[in-house]
């Protein structure tokens, strides 16, 4: 009997995600994250094992995946957002936004450049792919609930679910430069239209649309109380709708939906509800995250891998090891972090999901040819590498440092700010 391989899929994928669920409490204690599970799932399914994934993806529909994800995971991240909106108590994000990710950005870039031998449009939007940490996979090092008030992991989060949407101008800056060098030609509309329409209308749309969307909500509640198994598709509706018509007047939705989630943190006090919404997007968000690293584990080839390897290896070493560690340094100077804190912000730099979604969009604008693939090969090669050794390294780093920052909690009656 002719078994179809589409069955076969969904055979697969749903032991999987019964092995992961039943045995979640054995791997989180184990120095493994589940990301690197369904990439080794991905390539045993992929060609060079069952052949049961046979989906070669064109870069529109990656990109469309990949930005279903990270949408639904920045909303997430605003959800999280639990402090005053004042510079004070954001200081540790502004650090790492206005200072670590341009600095990780143009340190790509002079890689790209000067030991790679790129132009410096390529050169560019290899730094804005692949400057943003990824809010999908870095969930063991997130805040993990509304109520969590640690500093290292608020900055993480909080840099997370911002720097995918503002590492956007630096992609258009790159695609613009590859297009035409001669950069006077569009500068003044780039920063016009990309730098500041862009972003102020993603900020003001994160405002306005969840706000009508709860005013409403709130307002239909009085006369007649929705059904509780659809109450929870508000935040998705949210989602969508904050994202869809920010991206109509030409604003990032990506800074849209992380407001947006910020603004219906705070817009709805029955903390039932708060609850509810925070574990329906990360449920979601977690059954996306199976679909797309599986994706990526199954589209690794061996004969690209090994062609770009040199190339992959060196952005991958000085990126994690050398251009993060540093730069996080640098922009955490004199705000107070101790030493260990300042250590685990620059190397929890993950890459993931948002990288595969500004590649692919790239791939399907002016990035093309030779070049296209090179650059393609180099990030698919370093988010692999970020899975495995940040996977590994999370739970024991993690749990090395909870244990020592409630020691020191209990031997400080009073806490500072930064510690709290």
């Amino acid at each position: 009997m002719h078994v179809d391989i589409y069955i076969l899929d969904l055979l697969v994928i749903g032991l999987l995600l019964l092995l992961v669920t039943l045995g979640s409490g054995w791997i989180a204690r184990w120095p493994l994250s589940y990301a690197q599970i369904y990439l080794l799932v991905g390539i045993i399914l992929g060609p060079y094992g069952f052949h049961l994934i046979q989906l070669r993806p064109n870069a529109e529909f990656l990109e469309r995946l990949t930005e279903f994800v990270v949408i639904v995971s920045v909303f997430s991240c605003g959800l999280k957002m639990n402090r005053p909106l004042t510079l004070r108590a954001w200081n540790s994000t502004a650090r790492l936004i206005g200072f670590l990710m341009p600095i990780s950005i143009f340190a790509i870039a002079a890689v790209g450049h000067w030991l790679l031998g790129l132009g410096w449009g390529a050169a560019i939007l290899l730094g804005a792919i692949l400057a943003p940490t990824d809010p999908v996979l870095a969930s063991d090092v997130q805040l993990t609930n509304i109520k969590d008030r640690d500093e290292l992991r608020f900055a993480l989060t909080s840099e997370g679910g911002l720097n995918d949407a503002l590492a956007f101008p630096f992609v258009y800056f790159g695609l613009h430069l590859l297009e035409d060098s001669n950069w006077q030609n569009w500068f003044k509309q780039w920063v016009a239209v990309d730098l500041i329409w862009a972003i102020a209308a993603g900020i003001v749309m994160g405002i306005l649309v969840p706000k009508a969307i709860v005013w409403i909500d709130q307002y239909l509640q009085k006369f007649r109380a929705m059904d509780e198994l659809l109450e929870d598709f508000v935040a998705l509706s949210t989602i969508l709708l904050t994202y869809s018509l920010t991206e109509v007047v030409n604003g990032y939705g990506f800074i849209a939906v992380f407001v947006a989630g910020i603004v219906v943190q705070r817009s709805y006090h029955d903390p039932e509800k708060q609850h509810s919404q925070f574990e329906f997007t990360e449920q979601v968000e977690k059954l996306l995250e199976v679909g797309t690293i599986l994706l990526l584990g199954s589209l690794l080839l061996i004969e690209p891998m090994v062609r770009f390897a040199g190339d992959a290896l060196l952005v991958a070493g000085l990126l994690l090891f050398v251009i993060r560690p540093v730069g996080a340094w640098i922009s955490t100077i004199g705000n107070g972090f101790p030493l260990e804190k300042r250590w685990l912000i620059g190397w929890f730099g993950i890459r993931g999901v948002g990288s595969l979604y500004y590649l692919s969009y790239a791939l399907g604008e002016r990035l093309q040819g030779e070049q296209g693939e090179r650059l393609a090969w180099i990030i698919y090669i370093t988010v692999v590498i970020s899975v495995i050794l940040h996977g590994i390294s999370s739970t024991p780093l993690m749990n090395w440092y909870e244990s020592k920052f409630r020691k020191r909690r209990k031997a400080n009656t009073v806490t500072m700010p930064e510690e709290s």
